[in-house]
């Protein structure tokens, strides 16, 4: 099974950790279910990565129809980087490999933990693989576990993880 997605599912990953938060969590005026950048933007917790998705540009993206996947670095994940490391990757001359570190966080469709654990890797939007592993301990994407799953929005799902992934 493959991954799909943009960039800005990534943002709702995070957005949502410690909410607890549904599709219609941050829903918009028309009733309408909340898109995976609503409903991070709705959290207000993932300052970083809201951030950075505008930075790249990837927001009207992750805005869009999907569905998409995306593993969602916490505020908490970012602060663990080398200190400046953030300071550098938001600088425009930097876009290119800020939005290959974004991409690498969303994988296009819609997976759920149930799919994942029955799967060992996935494609990502970047065009790399991430590698997944499920034990009795939990789920990892990389050197990444998964600390919050199946967070809905209207078009995808996000799964919170507790470090920022690099491609390889």
């Amino acid at each position: 099974m493959r991954f799909r997605g943009a960039r800005k599912a990534l943002f709702i990953i995070v957005a949502t950790l410690g909410f607890g938060v549904t599709a219609n969590a941050g829903h918009h005026e028309s009733g309408k279910s909340a898109d995976i950048v609503d409903v991070a933007v709705a959290a207000g917790q993932f300052n970083t990565l809201a951030t950075a998705l505008e930075a790249a540009g990837l927001v009207e993206t992750l805005k869009g129809e999907g569905p998409f996947t995306v593993f969602a670095p916490t505020d908490a994940a970012f602060a663990r980087l080398p200190a400046g490391t953030i300071e550098q990757l938001l600088k425009p001359e930097n876009r290119d490999q800020l939005v290959a570190i974004l991409t690498y966080h969303v994988v296009p469709g819609k997976v759920f933990a149930a799919d994942v654990a029955k799967i060992d890797s996935a494609k990502t939007v970047n065009g790399a693989a991430v590698t997944i592993k499920a034990s009795d301990h939990g789920v990892t994407i990389d050197d990444a576990n998964v600390i919050k799953t199946d967070i809905k929005a209207s078009n995808g799902v996000i799964h919170v993880i507790d470090t920022v992934i690099i491609p390889r």
